[in-house]
């Protein structure tokens, strides 16, 4: 069952639920942040409609910067502001910005602890036909393993929008992903959002398995736990939009209370939020966990809804590694 009706859209199951792309969230949220610090500033990589820093741009003009098709000047322009009291936030497709300006990133912002605000997006195969090449499905891995950089996947436009907030407040760099596809809005604006505090969701009254998702496949772990919860298969979902640093006290009770995991990302399963909490669990609690998102392969092109399905994060898939993983207890 929900664990807390009044924390969620009320209209979760609906079939004419309300769709909002993750990236329009984040466009919302950095106006509203930067009506609130006046050292907020925005950097561009020649794609400000797309990341929906336009309405930032038309709003503070005198705090706009339009870097062009350089996200590597772009990264090291904004590590320079950083450490000098502005709030810098740079945007570009995930692919090229941490894709291509890696070690720009790592070099002038996370080893100086610049106060870079990183918005990476256009993530995951739901890109659909810009295929591989656009597809960014290694950004988790990358960027949670770089010191001083904390990871945020907002699993619908409303966290993206907190999310954005929250980043402006926090000293230090912060990596957050965003999706161009319209999906689901799950949450209302009283459920929280607190970097390093993941949400219950979904609560079975005896759960056997928790199910730890982020991003926009938070909605299909939902729906998979409610038709599980129709064949007597109870479980608990975690949005798990805090990826580094990870809240260890709600994962770990999770995995006590039920013995065995999945986790649910439209990323790579190596090296992205499964396997830091594969890492967690490594440590402190060893459990049967099973992995759903992409496997050693990139995507194509194609229609967004079809490509979760052929490869393997859609509802039934889900369903799917929940009756694999009991069957290990």
């Amino acid at each position: 069952m929900l664990n807390d009706k009044s924390k969620l859209n009320p209209k979760l199951f609906d079939e004419n639920i309300e769709m909002i792309p993750t990236r329009d969230g984040f466009g919302e949220g950095l106006v509203l942040a930067a009506r609130e610090h006046e050292n907020i500033v925005g950097l561009c990589a020649d794609l400000t409609e797309s990341t929906r820093m336009e309405a930032f741009a038309k709003e503070f003009p005198e705090r706009f910067f339009q870097i062009g098709v350089a996200e590597q000047n772009m990264a090291t322009i904004a590590a320079g502001l950083g450490v000098s009291g502005k709030i810098p936030f740079i945007a570009s497709y995930a692919t090229f910005s941490p894709g291509r300006n890696y070690e720009q990133i790592r070099t002038t912002v996370a080893y100086n602890d610049s106060n870079v605000k990183i918005a990476g997006h256009h993530a995951g195969i739901s890109v659909g036909p810009d295929g591989a090449t656009h597809q960014a499905t290694e950004d988790i891995a990358i960027m949670r393993v770089m010191p001083n950089m904390r990871v945020f996947v907002p699993c619908d436009a409303i966290e993206a929008r907190k999310a954005t907030i929250a980043a402006a407040k926090l000293w230090g760099p912060v990596y957050m992903r965003f999706g161009r596809e319209k999906t689901p809005v799950i949450t209302s604006e009283a459920t929280p959002f607190v970097p390093g505090k993941a949400e219950i969701f979904w609560k079975s009254r005896k759960p056997r398995v928790a199910i730890i998702a982020c991003g926009a496949l938070v909605y299909q772990a939902l729906r998979a736990a409610e038709e599980l919860e129709k064949e007597r298969i109870g479980t608990i979902v975690i949005n798990n939009h805090s990826i580094k640093p990870l809240d260890e006290r709600t994962l770990l009770n999770a995995a006590d209370q039920t013995g065995a995991v999945v986790s649910v990302e439209e990323h790579q399963v190596a090296g992205g939020m499964g396997g830091a909490v594969a890492e967690l669990f490594a440590r402190r609690f060893p459990v049967p966990m099973e992995f759903v998102g992409l496997h050693d392969t990139f995507g194509e092109s194609g229609k967004p809804n079809e490509l979760i399905e052929k490869y393997g994060m859609g509802v039934k898939d889900i369903k799917t590694a929940v009756r694999r993983v009991i069957m290990r207890k």
